[in-house]
């Protein structure tokens, strides 16, 4: 279990795939994919697989861990073939185990087929029990066993047909790649809540969850696949196909709060920009009494930065983050998360002593983490301390693929403002408002899910439709 759970949201997956027409060797596919999925560890620290196509099978290995402690080069070398697609997961804390790691690979009555995907179906917990009831037999208890099985019942259509065939099964909340033993498939839900795009490396193609993956192999990103979109790579190239009509756009804009690597781009917005602005509005918005303002490393620190610009005050690195603190399996006791926190950050005394601080966040979750990191800072001697959160209140769970299901998870469900100030003892806490988020990240093409906010949700169980 990660320390940093306890007061941040994780987004569940990052997917990458690729195809080559002529690799230099039969396990460039599976380095490349090593790179791409290495580009995105922070979408998923848990467990980490690589599946390959040589044209006639399909071999996949996946383990738990890092990218780098669950794939090892000599297993990469192993993993031959001309289509690659990898996988990097977090999990929720009850199905957190190498049965549920993916790239999943099977047999089906055309052949194999893997599949590897960021999100969660929308189907109220009815669907596996009813492929079940017809002859389904499941061995790990994520989603993308049940689509998995839906492609199967389809099978007597070609890939592309069945994929099409149980979109509307599918909801909202995903981005899907599946591989063929000749074939690499992208999916994105109708509401592109969740993110893929497209890139071009010498004539080959590739499929991510985020841009950044592409610039870490030296790849060119080509676009954003559309919200509905197929993206179907083979032999012949690459073409686009929607798969499914859209209607309302809903992306999820806690992306570019929090999630996305602030060099990626998605959907037209560059995440660092967006956040920076983030910061200028936040500031904008809420003018405080204060010496200069630091920022809670590393999701904070644009935002921090863009308040600092906006308000005329100094930024500093009042907070110093150690970047070589990996991940504990150790079941935390209270005081064990309190270390797990001065293990990662610790206050820079002469920076922060006798000064008014505006310490700015991405967002407050659990509240536990805030509360000790301004503990730290009065304990350095910082005279004031005015927390600054560039994201609002998030007051309610998320089903589209977050770790963040249960209400009581989140402190803005059962707490005002003021009281959130109370619990973690800061002089004054300030969130930027809805509507200057959304003025922020605003772009001609963007919609955005703010249900975490809002509650008012996108996409609902009862417009799914039966398999």
């Amino acid at each position: 279990m990660s320390y940093e759970i306890e007061d941040k949201i994780r987004d569940e997956c990052g997917v990458f795939g690729i195809y080559m027409n002529y690799p230099a060797t039969l396990s460039d596919p599976a380095k490349i994919a090593y790179y791409g999925i290495f580009a995105l560890q922070h979408r998923g620290q848990e467990s980490a697989g690589i599946a390959v196509s040589n044209g006639q099978y399909i071999k996949v290995y996946k383990d738990m861990g890092l990218v780098t402690e669950a794939l090892h080069p000599e297993t990469i070398e192993t993993l031959q073939g001309h289509i690659a697609i990898g996988h990097v997961r977090y999990s929720t804390k009850d199905n957190s185990s190498l049965i549920n790691a993916q790239p999943l690979a099977l047999h089906y009555n055309k052949g194999m087929i893997a599949l590897a995907h960021n999100g969660n179906l929308m189907h109220d917990g009815t669907l596996r029990q009813e492929l079940a009831d017809d002859g389904a037999v499941f061995h790990t208890t994520n989603d993308i066993e049940i689509i998995a099985n839906l492609i199967a019942r389809h099978s007597k259509n070609s890939i592309e047909e069945a994929i099409i065939k149980c979109l509307p099964i599918m909801g909202a909340g995903f981005a899907l790649l599946v591989m063929t033993e000749d074939s690499l498939i992208g999916v994105r839900d109708p509401m592109g809540i969740r993110p893929l795009c497209l890139g071009q490396s010498n004539g080959d193609y590739m499929l991510a969850s985020e841009s950044a993956a592409f610039d870490t192999i030296g790849a060119k990103f080509i676009r954003d696949v559309k919200p509905g979109e197929i993206i179907i790579i083979d032999k012949d190239g690459c073409r686009g196909r929607q798969g499914i009509e859209t209607g309302k756009k809903a992306h999820c804009i806690f992306e570019y709060i929090y999630f996305a690597r602030p060099d990626s781009n998605i959907d037209g917005i560059n995440v660092y920009q967006a956040r920076k602005e983030l910061g200028r509005q936040l500031a904008r918005e809420n003018k405080v009494d204060a010496d200069l303002v630091i920022s809670v490393p590393d999701s904070g620190t644009p935002s921090a930065l863009g308040f600092a610009q906006e308000a005329g005050l100094p930024f500093e690195e009042g907070l110093m983050k150690n970047r070589y603190v990996g991940r504990t399996f150790i079941k935390p006791s209270q005081q064990l998360r309190e270390l797990g926190v001065r293990l990662k950050l610790n206050p820079v005394r002469e920076i922060v002593k006798d000064k008014k601080i505006v310490m700015v966040d991405d967002s407050i979750m659990r509240g536990t983490t805030s509360k000790q990191i301004v503990q730290m800072l009065r304990e350095a001697g910082a005279a004031e301390i005015h927390m600054a959160v560039a994201s609002p209140p998030t007051r309610y769970p998320c089903y589209y693929g977050i770790d963040t299901e249960k209400p009581e998870q989140l402190i803005a469900n059962s707490m005002t403002e003021k009281e959130i100030e109370d619990f973690i003892t800061a002089d004054s806490l300030y969130y930027i408002s809805k509507e200057g988020m959304i003025k922020s990240l605003q772009n001609d093409e963007c919609n955005f899910c703010t249900a975490c906010f809002s509650g008012n949700y996108p996409f609902k169980y009862e417009n799914n439709k039966k398999p």
